[in-house]
């Protein structure tokens, strides 16, 4: 009877173990696709930052009226895009440290 007792005892503990198990199997498939989100979306931050340089050094080579037009549109709707990453990855606590180092134009 003792036996027995220790081997419910021992199911028991091996059921637990396996229920923490797959919670920290779910925990760690949760950190890697936040880890992936986060990768993500300093890519887009990279790619948006440099579409941001773009627009604004297009400015620089536009005559018509209709070009200088066309190219502050550009460069609005990329730097509200640019601004509006960073204030993502700023509420997602991301670290500044891989993302491009520039001016941000505000008005």
């Amino acid at each position: 009877m003792r036996q027995l007792y220790s081997t419910k005892q021992m199911a028991g503990g091996t059921c637990i173990m396996k229920l923490w198990s797959r919670r920290t199997g779910e925990e760690k498939q949760q950190a890697q696709l936040l880890e992936n989100e986060q990768q993500q979306l300093m890519q887009e931050i990279r790619q948006a930052h440099a579409d941001w340089v773009l627009a604004y050094k297009r400015l620089d080579y536009v005559i018509e009226k209709e070009q200088i037009d066309y190219a502050v549109y550009a460069l609005e709707a990329a730097e509200k895009r640019f601004e509006m990453l960073l204030k993502q990855a700023k509420q997602m606590k991301l670290s500044g440290v891989d993302v491009p180092r520039g001016r941000v134009m505000h008005g």
